[in-house]
């Protein structure tokens, strides 16, 4: 298996096809965003650049990298692909219609990722005529640092389907870990407690964001507090996991914290909006 697809190019999807490209996998990015691609090539030749200076890889390998990426606006290049791979926002009615038009448009043989954080892969297979071929790939940001990948089976997606994926995984560089299709996965279903609860603290007035980040860090040996690491994720995919968590389990320890609702209402989102709990001037 030589050639991926990976649909949506903001920060994961560019990411993804980063690293597929680096491991030698003909890589076609996809976006309908207008201006998007142009943008994303040079983000990821810039993060390549970072790795040629501490010596992870080569001017050479960089350049033939670069090489195997080409990037469509259009869903019919996953004609050709033996993965898919979706990177598109955490809505589940764009999804869906993505994996609708996937199951079309891609090869009968081709495996069809989620890079979804808490969309359940059931669900989404569902929306498919192979859902044996459907597979959650839930990739860490930043993805070229971050060694996890959740490999989450949905309830109908076969052994050969799970032992291919975690099979290209592990060929990427990444550990592929084996979950099974339940709301949040492992990672969010753990951490976004952790930092709704975290948020609750500077709500109640309990301490600081700083503060709270610094006991975390040094107490705890976390390498980013809470709150500083739901800036970098994006205060607004909190929330929505935070939803699918609460919606899908039923059960109130999931209930996002009032602070969190007003922080996105007024547009403070973390890093990308260059404030959250946190001021960033870039």
């Amino acid at each position: 298996m030589s050639r991926v697809a990976v649909v949506g190019a903001g920060t994961m999807g560019n990411g993804i096809a980063h690293v597929f490209a680096q491991h030698g996998w003909d890589t076609t990015l996809i976006d309908v965003a207008p201006g998007l691609l142009e943008r994303v090539l040079a983000v990821i030749r810039t993060n390549f650049d970072r790795q040629v200076k501490k010596g992870m890889v080569t001017a050479a390998q960089r350049d033939a990298a670069l090489a195997r990426i080409r990037t469509s606006m259009s869903l019919d290049s996953v004609a050709d692909a033996e993965l898919v791979v979706e990177a598109a926002t955490e809505q589940p009615d764009v999804k869906f219609k993505i994996f609708r038009d996937l199951d079309r448009l891609a090869p009968p043989a081709a495996i069809l990722a989620s890079n979804t954080s808490s969309i359940s892969i059931t669900t989404i297979a569902a929306q498919t005529k192979r859902p044996l071929q459907v597979i959650g790939m839930h990739f860490m940001n930043p993805v070229p640092v971050m060694p996890l990948v959740e490999v989450i089976r949905g309830l109908e997606t076969s052994d050969e389907t799970t032992r291919r994926t975690v099979e290209i995984a592990a060929t990427l560089g990444k550990t592929p870990v084996e979950v099974n299709d339940y709301p949040g996965f492992v990672s969010n279903r753990v951490l976004m407690p952790m930092i709704n609860e975290a948020i609750f603290c500077v709500m109640e007035g309990v301490a600081t964001p700083e503060a709270i980040d610094t006991v975390m860090k040094l107490g705890m040996n976390h390498p980013l507090g809470p709150l500083a690491l739901a800036d970098l994720i994006g205060l607004d995919v909190c929330l929505a996991i935070l939803e699918v968590l609460h919606r899908d389990l039923g059960d109130d320890k999931y209930r996002a914290a009032p602070l969190l609702r007003k922080m996105v209402a007024a547009g403070r989102l973390g890093r990308k909006s260059g404030r959250g709990f946190y001021v960033y001037r870039d």
